[in-house]
């Protein structure tokens, strides 16, 4: 069993892992440590809560020499959440350094003007945040960049999606030609691929297989919404099992608003988290959820990529998201470090296509409805397909005698249409067994 005491760490940062319980460490971290630690390029690809911000942070930290006023470590992340949660681990293991360790934040949103007048005085070793802050500080030439040894991209892909990847390639343009660049990515799109070939040679690429699609201490449900009201059947769920933290995801603003105004308006305290939302009241929620001020969150996607809001216990998705490995991203807020969670999923008619393609990779779902104020077994959503498929091999005239008894018929002429396909059904079973026996001796003639 690896620890993390065999990667030859500083004693500060394994007494900062010691801290927080961290004593093993997952697949990707003993995969790519000892890679980072080497100084070589990588690109590592894992499933979300994998654990890769330590898997840059420990190797790239014990690298830092604090006795330089210089910048050595640059990351970024597409959004401010993320930003803040990578500089909240960064933070936590620096505090243990027996020396001085800066780190520093700049996200969008915040007071430039005053960074700028900080950085004056002082460059941080290790910077993190936003890519437009961070290119804004460089070309305003009050962050010094040219001295760093290595680049984080982190959530590379959701980097590309929000359009940030040229700003990034900005930032890169001003780093030494040196440079150990690391790219941590839930999937490597094509249009991805080509600022890989421009700032790395022969990177280490590292796939992660995850074990499983959702973790198996997850219970996955389904439940109908049709003809019901999507918002009640949220608010009955919330109430129903008396959750401890639960997160509510929706795939537009105007959604998560609708559903956010609905729940308080039924006397429940929730927060809501989308990009319309300035900065700071973001940052303020973001501080109130952890504080477990909220029980209830309803979010787009931003807060289903990376955002680690420990305790969450339930999962609602009251839209299937169209990108569905965004599915995958919001179950996976519940139901970490092996603690056991529950996601549901509501859906109608029209979503059985992406229904169908979550199977086809390996989710399996349980069928559940809301019965007088309890969630109980379903039957399986594909019964109806499953008895159409039945339906078909019976002959047209079995068929139109089917169709008869489920009429309501005197009770005689239904015994005559049982006796009459029970009749139908022994005679097929005689033409089959005659067949078999004109079969059996034409085989016995030829062997002759």
């Amino acid at each position: 069993m690896t620890k993390f005491s065999q990667f030859g760490l500083k004693d500060f940062l394994l007494e900062a892992l010691n801290e927080k319980g961290f004593v093993q460490p997952t697949e990707v971290q003993e995969k790519l440590i000892p890679v980072i630690m080497k100084g070589k390029s990588v690109v590592g690809q894992s499933q979300t809560g994998s654990g890769k911000t330590h898997t840059f942070l420990l190797p790239l930290m014990n690298k830092i020499d604090a006795s330089k006023d210089e910048v050595q470590v640059i990351i970024t992340a597409p959004s401010r959440e993320l930003a803040e949660q990578i500089y909240k681990a960064a933070t936590e293991l620096a505090e243990a350094s027996p020396v001085e360790l800066r780190v520093a934040n700049y996200v969008g949103g915040t007071d430039k003007k005053r960074q700028v007048e900080k950085l004056k005085n002082q460059q941080p070793h290790m910077v993190i945040g936003t890519p437009g802050r961070i290119l804004d500080l460089i070309e305003s030439h009050s962050l010094k960049t040219h001295t760093a040894f290595a680049f984080v991209i982190d959530e590379a892909d959701m980097t590309l999606d929000m359009g940030f990847l040229e700003d990034v390639d900005k930032i890169a343009a001003t780093l030494p030609s040196h440079l150990q660049m690391l790219v941590f990515s839930a999937t490597i799109p094509e249009k991805l691929k080509p600022f890989l070939k421009k700032y790395m040679e022969n990177p280490v690429v590292e796939h992660i297989q995850p074990k499983s699609i959702i973790s198996d201490t997850i219970d996955n449900w389904l439940i109908s919404t049709k003809g019901q009201d999507v918002d009640n059947v949220v608010y009955e769920l919330l109430t129903i099992g008396h959750p401890f933290l639960a997160m509510v995801f929706a795939n537009t603003k105007q959604r998560v608003d609708e559903i956010t105004d609905y729940l308080k308006s039924k006397g429940l305290k929730v927060a809501k988290i989308h990009g319309d939302i300035p900065p700071r009241e973001r940052k303020r929620v973001m501080k109130n959820i952890q504080n477990l001020d909220y029980q209830f969150v309803v979010a787009t996607d931003l807060a289903a990529r990376g955002i680690d809001i420990e305790g969450v216990s339930h999962v609602i998705n009251a839209e299937i998201p169209s990108d569905l490995e965004f599915f995958i991203h919001r179950v996976g807020r519940t139901g970490r470090n092996g603690l056991p969670g529950i996601a549901i999923t509501l859906y109608q008619p029209q979503d059985e296509v992406l229904i169908n393609e979550l199977e086809k990779l390996g989710i399996e779902f349980e069928s559940k409805a809301i019965r007088k104020g309890e969630i109980v077994d379903h039957y399986d959503r594909k019964r109806r397909e499953q008895r159409t498929r039945t339906q078909k091999k019976l002959d047209p005239s079995m068929i139109g005698m089917v169709k008869k008894q489920k009429k309501k018929v005197k009770p005689g002429y239904k015994k005559k249409i049982q006796y009459a396909l029970a009749d139908d059904q022994k005679q097929k079973r005689k033409l089959e067994q005659r067949q078999s026996n004109r079969t059996k001796r034409k085989a016995r003639k030829q062997d002759f």
